[in-house]
């Protein structure tokens, strides 16, 4: 039996013998698509290609494309589990023709790989069309020998794609396979077709037109195939199993949920497993392409999906977090095939761990407040949406688990009610959720790369260049010249300013020509054009000009600094805390470096002290720092750290710095610092100057922050912090070595004192030796009544209860003069509290004083007055209380 692994590569090889290039698949987070939450088909990748704004160097490719469905439109979330065919993530094989070959092509090489390579009976095989496409309906009875009955004509969009309301679109066709009689379904286009009868299992879209806003279509000069077939389903089908959760790859990772769980795979908890074993995947790839759990746009997603396999984990009886210890299986299974879940492993297990863990808490309060609210409402009702609400702002328990826990009841909830009650939040997610990529007016970047092809950077070697002005671009569209004053996007054929990557800022600068000057605040690219954003300072700038180019010198400098700092930094925190370490971000400025990494719980100070003193000491070394290129294959070989998600050419250049003096974890065996990079470094790490950690804090969930400074600026805050140093040793009159002895025995000294001043106000308060005020008998009650100097309200409780002790019986009010708002206390004995409240007579003397409220319980109570002139009149309205 052919395992997935083993239909994905058969799949690719075919293509690949037939001249397609083998494109690695794309990350989960699109580049090229803001409308996109995350990559749900082959043809994402590969957008730009079919709408004309970019060209590679090739025309045919294949792919098998990791996609996730899980939010927005394309949401499968609901239905994972109970179905045979719904997943969050899955595998989309694809082959594309960029304006290469077209329907009498495809069709042959689909029929090919389905009947020979794949071995699948003919006599099975059905195809739709679009009900007017001739063509492709004659093409499939002269390659396959097709009777008319086996080619069903669709007249709707289901055999008609279109990328949006205008663009590229065209006819499908679409491949299905029979199961047979003895399943019940109906053929394409029929009354039984939602029966399991007959699968699709392969469409092919013909880009055969352009529609216009007016509603009219004309054919492409360059005509392209877009196909897509789930791994998944093809594999159930090659396998002999109806049930994609049956295949080998599913099967292992279900088997490996009932392992950890001590359940059968196949008995009561059989949807549980096939949860977690959906989840595992679409959680795990999505971390290894860079997203990370949180409450808003992607990272709420892979929170939810994370939440749901988690809940279904604790209804098998797990009572630990499960979800990490089925990543090693997960990456037996996949691994080879997306090394990415290699190199991420460490990191995907932490964060599971990290959110079951927490989410374990969440679930059984969450949980508990369910039973409650339906407690409270009838017997098979819809749960309020309010309720439903409650439990997602209140517990962060989402709306799909609620629904998924109610749907084992039979029961739903009332969504037009959780509807208002989420609006706000709606609209703040829709905004998040706006989409990713590259900028909205990127189709003016596509066309100057078309027409001059990508800039050429020069700044690796050099900050100054000459170069041609190839465009100026001022809000979205091309201009001619910009004049003084004016904002304006510069476009030149070589530069030597770095366009903002990677973490690293922008360059600034100058750009000169003979008709005037532009100072270049920012650089910035989009499809391989760098674009300097700059305002003409003199005379005017004009396209097609030559110009002289000047980076900032000294900026330039300190963001070298600070970008090679941060590479020994990542260095130094692996090697303290682990391998689980990843950059999770990073900003390169000239006046700081800032860093995000994964990891789970603050730093202490000894592992911050480490870490400075040994990227300090790799500065200090002065080793050159080194670049090489190379295949990302051969870079990742030799231990060069990587971005996950990120996506690299054919050739990458690797950074190297510091020389080890053995063997070194994770590197070639020499180098203490081996990265991919782009940005641009200092020539040896002695250039950096010094390094100074400011401090570690949380940056979002399972992600650290760090933030330091290098060379001046490091020196100038040393400096600073050694000023501080020296003016307290001088108020102190101790010399420097000492002062934080002579800081440290006035701290106790001031503590004792203060100590021995709370002492002798009490002692005051109580009368001394004379044993404190004498009290006077009220209605059979005796009372103790004084006002207290230099005694604070946060004293008067532990007074009363002293005096409460001598009196015996009886009741007492204190009010203390503060200077400010007096503060009066009262206390009763615990024999008189049935008779006389303490709440009754502190609100009394309160209300006296122009006070209000108060509080407390019936023996010891408090409240703040407002006129410490009115104290004896506060101490006649407790009398009289006690008076009755």
């Amino acid at each position: 039996m052919a395992s997935l692994n083993d239909i994905r590569s058969t799949f690719t090889d075919f293509f690949a013998r037939n001249g397609h290039r083998v494109v690695e698949s794309s990350p989960l987070v699109p580049r090229n698509d803001p409308t996109l939450m995350f990559t749900n088909s082959g043809m994402v990748q590969f957008k730009n290609l079919f709408t004309g704004v970019e060209t590679r160097d090739y025309t045919r490719a294949t792919t098998a494309q990791k996609c996730v469905r899980a939010g927005g439109k394309h949401n499968d979330l609901d239905n994972v589990g109970y179905t045979a065919r719904h997943h969050t993530f899955f595998e989309m094989l694809g082959n594309f023709s960029f304006g290469d070959y077209f329907k009498d092509t495809a069709i042959p090489l689909a029929w090919e790989l389905l009947t020979n390579d794949f071995g699948l009976d003919p006599s099975r095989l059905l195809v739709t069309v679009y009900h007017t496409d001739d063509e492709a309906a004659t093409i499939w009875k002269k390659v396959a020998g097709f009777s008319d009955d086996k080619i069903i004509r669709i007249p709707t969009n289901d055999n008609f794609w279109m990328m949006g309301p205008t663009g590229p679109c065209g006819p499908c066709t679409e491949i299905f396979y029979d199961h047979g009689p003895s399943i019940w379904g109906g053929p394409p286009g029929s009354a039984e077709e939602d029966g399991d009868r007959f699968i699709e299992i392969w469409n092919n879209v013909f880009m055969q037109f352009e529609q216009f806003e007016d509603g009219s279509r004309r054919e492409l000069a360059a005509k392209s195939i877009d196909t897509g077939m789930g791994l998944e389903r093809i594999g159930a089908l090659l396998q002999g199993k109806h049930d994609n959760y049956d295949t080998d790859l599913m099967r292992s990772l279900i088997e490996a949920s009932a392992h950890a769980t001590s359940q059968d795979p196949d008995g009561p908890g059989k949807v549980h497993h096939r949860v977690i074993a959906d989840h595992l995947r679409s959680t795990s790839f999505l971390i290894a392409d860079g997203v990370m759990p949180s409450n808003e746009g992607r990272g709420y997603v892979l929170r939810r999906i994370m939440r749901r396999a988690m809940r279904h984990a604790h209804m098998l009886g797990a009572q630990d977090p499960v979800m990490f210890r089925l990543v090693p299986a997960l990456v037996r299974q996949m691994g080879a095939a997306y090394p990415e879940l290699v190199r991420a492993q460490a990191l995907i297990e932490e964060t599971l761990k990290l959110e079951e863990t927490k989410f374990r808490q969440t679930l059984d309060r969450g949980l508990r407040l369910l039973d409650d609210e339906l407690a409270r409402i009838p017997e098979g009702a819809d749960l309020p949406g309010q309720a439903a609400f409650k439990l997602y702002d209140t517990f962060g328990f989402p709306l799909d688990l609620t629904q998924d826990a109610l749907r084992e009841m039979g029961r739903k909830v009332d969504l037009q009610g959780f509807d208002a009650a989420m609006e706000e939040q709606r609209a703040k997610a829709r905004a998040s959720w706006a989409g990713s990529g590259e900028a909205k007016d990127a189709r003016i970047w596509f066309e100057l790369a078309e027409a001059n092809g990508s800039t050429e950077f020069l700044g690796y070697d050099t900050e100054t260049a000459e170069g041609q002005i190839l465009a100026l671009v001022k809000d979205g569209a091309a201009i001619d010249s910009a004049a003084e004053g004016q904002q304006v996007q510069i476009v030149v054929n070589q530069t030597p300013f770095y366009a903002e990557s990677g973490g690293q800022v922008g360059d600034a600068g100058f750009i000169r020509t003979d008709t005037g000057m532009a100072e270049v605040t920012d650089t910035r690219k989009s499809a391989g054009v760098f674009y300097h954003v700059a305002t003409v300072r003199e005379g005017s700038i004009l396209k097609g000009q030559p110009a002289k180019l000047e980076v900032a010198h000294h900026r330039r400098s300190e963001i070298r600094a600070n970008h090679s700092a941060t590479h020994l930094l990542h260095e130094a925190l692996r090697r303290a805390l682990g391998d689980h370490v990843a950059q999770k971000g990073s900003l390169n400025a000239p006046d700081r470096l800032r860093f995000d990494f994964s990891h789970s719980h603050a730093m202490t100070p000894a592992e911050l002290a480490k870490v400075e003193a040994e990227v300090n000491a790799y500065i200090r070394q002065n080793s050159p720092v080194e670049t090489r290129i190379m295949t990302p294959d051969d870079a990742r070989a030799i231990g060069a750290q990587a971005l996950f998600g990120e996506k690299y050419g054919d050739e990458v250049r690797v950074v190297s710095m510091g020389e080890l003096p053995g063997s070194g974890k994770g590197t070639d065996g020499k180098t203490y610092s081996l990265e991919l990079c782009g940005g641009t470094h200092v020539k040896r790490t002695g250039d950096i100057g010094a390094f100074v950690c400011l401090g570690d804090s949380a940056s979002s969930a399972g992600v650290r922050r760090i933030e330091a400074l290098t060379g001046q600026a490091a020196l100038d805050h040393l400096r600073a912090q050694g000023d501080r140093l020296a003016e307290i040793a001088a108020t102190l009159k101790a010399p420097l070595g000492e002062a934080v002895d002579r800081v440290k025995a006035l701290s106790e000294e001031r503590r004792s004192l203060q100590n021995e001043v709370a002492q002798l106000r009490r002692d005051l308060a109580m009368g001394g030796k004379s044993g404190g005020p004498e009290a006077r008998e009220i209605n059979g009650v005796k009372l103790i009544a004084q006002v207290l100097q230099g005694v604070s309200g946060k004293d008067l409780p532990s007074l009363i209860d002293e005096m409460k002790g001598r009196l015996g019986s009886g009741a007492v009010l204190l009010i203390a003069d503060t200077g400010a708002k007096p503060a009066v206390a009262a206390g009763v004995t615990a024999d008189l509290t049935a008779r006389i409240s303490a709440v009754a007579l502190v609100k009394a003397a309160a209300e006296a004083m122009g006070g209000k409220g108060g509080g407390g319980r019936p023996d010891m109570a408090q409240a703040g007055g407002a006129d410490i002139g009115q104290a004896q009149a506060a101490i006649k309205a407790a009398e009289a209380v006690l008076e009755g």
